[in-house]
């Protein structure tokens, strides 16, 4: 039977589902750490946002924290990695659960605003598409990107280890997901971020939630590279059925469910003088002293990015609408733009504090900050199959690792 007070019904949106090809997104028997473990000592950051230092935090606080199977190190790390996890689903420390579920994830947290949010999801496995798929969608180009790491984890443990982010187009996907599963968990990490954990496994929900994600396109946030990997290993192995879907978590793709940071530019191999003489074609270019932290927040506010040189000068850059006639209202497209005639070396970082740390260490001539993009231009985006330059959203904050994980030899164990 459903719970007592869900209301909202699978009846309520067979006529609404769309008749042709459609997302589809499942339960599926999690592999989960058993309950004797804290989440809060075996959860960590994603991968891709981990410094050393981080990775050896993590690794210090649990000998079951999942960076020693999800950033493996040594020389076999892979085939550690796999022994890793089969060691710890034999004694326990892993166990799948018994039956197919979503898992509803919440998290609680202060954004840069200094608003009080909570955001609502759910992770389940979603079907892999191809390329041209109308079904799952890019939201962004990808950066050159060596992919043989997470494809070589995935080939040696058969598993999904974390999840990839996918924003959802389907209006109240949120209020499906409002009512609570069964807690597994719940901790505040590092960052002040509170991550609460529910299974839901009731047949009748489970399909509300699939079919409600089934109206429309999913669009990937965060792990494009993931879910590119997930296609190779797929077309590997045709004969192996949970291979055909890779580990998701989805949100509503809208204001209350989204906080999205920028993500800065660094430049190098490029003169200070050159990047500026080039800049002022398009921007008018003022001094700005007193630079904080909160520049950001004044940068929206007043129209600019900010211009700061490994020397510390900083600089206000306000577009001239003259020369982005036709040009995509984005800062990230601005820059391209603005900078494709000369010679440069282009990174990334999110984060006042860590881009003034980067250009401390020399590597950079200057680097540029940018404004957040807005969730109503991604929704546009999505609708009209458009794409933002590499880098341009960083979705905070980030999910852990750990909370669950998706085998795919789920029959073997």
């Amino acid at each position: 039977m459903p719970p007592k007070n869900f209301s909202l019904r699978v009846a309520d949106y067979h006529c609404l589902c769309h008749p042709f090809s459609v997302p589809q997104f499942e339960p599926f028997r999690a592999l989960r750490y058993s309950t004797k473990y804290s989440l809060a000592d075996v959860c960590a950051a994603p991968y891709d946002v981990q410094s050393d230092a981080d990775r050896e935090k993590y690794a210090r606080r649990s000998e079951h924290n999942i960076v020693h199977l999800d950033l493996p190190v040594g020389e076999d790390s892979y085939g550690e990695a796999a022994k890793t996890l089969s060691s710890w689903i034999q004694s326990g420390a892993l166990q799948l659960d018994a039956e197919p579920s979503f898992t509803l994830y919440r998290m609680k947290f202060v954004d840069s605003a200094g608003r009080a949010r909570e955001t609502v999801g759910v992770i389940g496995a979603l079907q892999i598409e191809d390329a041209n798929s109308k079904e799952v969608l890019p939201h962004e180009q990808t950066t050159p990107k060596a992919k043989t790491d997470r494809l070589d984890l995935t080939r040696a443990t058969q598993a999904n280890l974390s999840p990839i982010w996918g924003l959802s187009l389907t209006p109240k996907l949120s209020t499906a997901l409002v009512e609570s599963g069964e807690l597994l968990g719940a901790f505040t990490d590092e960052n002040g971020v509170q991550h609460i954990v529910e299974r839901v496994t009731n047949k009748a929900r489970c399909e509300v939630i699939s079919k409600l994600i089934a109206q429309q396109p999913v669009v990937i946030a965060d792990g494009h590279h993931r879910y590119a990997i997930s296609r190779t290993y797929r077309d590997e192995n045709p004969q192996l059925k949970d291979a055909a879907s890779t580990l998701c978590y989805i949100n509503e793709l809208i204001d209350e469910q989204l906080s999205v940071a920028a993500i800065h530019r660094l430049y190098s191999e490029v003169e200070i003088g050159a990047l500026l003489k080039q800049l002022e074609k398009f921007f008018e270019i003022s001094d700005l002293p007193n630079l904080t932290s909160e520049i950001i927040a004044k940068m929206s506010q007043n129209n600019y990015l900010t211009f700061i040189a490994s020397n510390g000068q900083a600089k206000s850059l306000t577009p001239k609408p003259e020369m982005f006639t036709s040009i995509r209202n984005l800062d990230s497209v601005f820059l391209e733009h603005a900078l494709v005639d000369i010679q440069k070396s282009v990174s990334y970082q999110h984060g006042f504090t860590e881009v003034m740390t980067q250009l401390k260490t020399g590597k950079y001539t200057a680097a540029i900050l940018i404004r957040p993009v807005s969730v109503s231009e991604i929704q546009r985006t999505a609708h009209e199959g458009l794409l933002m330059p590499p880098k341009s959203t960083f979705f905070t904050p980030k999910l852990q690792t750990g909370l669950v994980m998706r085998p795919l030899f789920a029959e073997g164990i």
